[in-house]
């Protein structure tokens, strides 16, 4: 299930290797996600604060937080997230495909 929104948030890939994969989302008002589903365990990282209005197949649910605010879930989470607020907001999305290589993944320096 997913909203009903022609605005899509933007995806930035920050970094992208076999350890981890980092991605910072910036949502106009009302911009969704779309439906998708996690592959792996993730960290998300408020940058402003906003409400994350989340759509779980089954109900929806308002998730106000402040910046530098974070949350992790787990692989397997389906959702849609729309910005539930009055101004754009962004975040930071860690997914974690490999812990045990997080150590032997190249360092990113931009």
């Amino acid at each position: 299930m997913a909203f009903k929104c022609d605005i899509p948030a933007k995806p930035t890939l920050l970094v992208d290797d076999i350890a981890a994969r980092i991605t910072r989302w910036d949502f106009e008002p009302g911009a969704v996600t779309g439906w998708h589903e996690h592959g792996w365990p993730y960290f998300v990282v408020m940058l402003v604060d906003g409400t994350l209005r989340i759509h779980d197949g089954e109900k929806v649910f308002d998730a106000p937080l402040k910046a530098g605010q974070s949350y992790r879930r787990v692989a397997g989470t389906k959702h849609d997230v729309m910005n539930g607020s009055d101004h754009p907001i962004a975040f930071v999305e860690i997914e974690v495909k490999r812990p045990d290589l997080l150590g032997e993944a190249p360092n990113f320096v931009p």
